[in-house]
């Protein structure tokens, strides 16, 4: 899940500082991406989400442990001001879809990953005045409504995403803001032409438009 690498390193170009932190958080993103992805018993996708979940939350008082991620968040992401608890929150989204039944509560939990995810790369970024956990939840949820097998869930989720994302793009971004705003801009696109091929040329339209305009 998530938009595609050459799609999202279009729009972390836009990044003038803070770049690393910001990569960093999207890596750690994509890692428990990976965990739920490849979970066929929740217990044990549970206890691999935990166990990032109390990671995070330690660097707050503790060196990192010996794994490259975590190292890297410390390094990069921590010195900006966004802390392991802050990103944990991010590990409770993901946590959501290992419910048995993905309910409208757990949709709104999962959003939850997007808002948490945007608000922590917003901040290392200095996309200070932009509307960013409203479109990460926007994000979140297109981002489950292409990628759940499910179709009334999948119905469900982009009936949730369309309304935040048309709020939050709704506004003149900043510059700083800019990266974020390309992403929420595809996920609405996601929704419009969920079967769009990524890197269409109408797509990078889209992403060049809002960095030179910020709408």
């Amino acid at each position: 899940m998530s938009t595609t690498d050459s799609e999202r390193a279009l729009a972390l170009s836009y990044v003038v500082d803070g770049r690393e932190a910001a990569a960093a958080i999207f890596a750690l993103d994509d890692r428990l991406a990976d965990i739920v992805r490849a979970t066929r018993d929740p217990l044990i996708g549970q206890m691999r989400l935990t166990w990032w979940y109390e990671a995070l939350r330690k660097l707050d008082g503790a060196p990192p442990p010996a794994e490259p991620l975590l190292q890297a968040i410390a390094s990069s992401v921590l010195p900006r001001g966004v802390d392991g608890i802050a990103l944990s929150a991010i590990v409770d989204g993901w946590e959501a879809l290992l419910e048995q039944s993905l309910d409208d509560a757990a949709l709104q939990r999962f959003a939850g990953r997007g808002r948490a995810l945007f608000a922590a790369v917003g901040a290392v970024i200095g996309a200070v005045a932009d509307p960013v956990e409203m479109a990460g939840g926007g994000w979140s949820l297109a981002d489950l409504a292409r990628h759940v097998t499910n179709e009334q869930t999948a119905r469900r989720a982009a009936d949730l995403a369309r309304p935040l994302l048309d709020r939050a793009l709704a506004r003149t971004w900043s510059r700083n803001g800019r990266a974020l705003g390309a992403l929420a801009h595809l996920a609405r696109l996601d929704l419009a032409r969920p079967t769009g091929k990524s890197g269409a040329p109408h797509r990078v339209w889209r992403v060049l438009l809002h960095r030179l305009t910020g709408r």
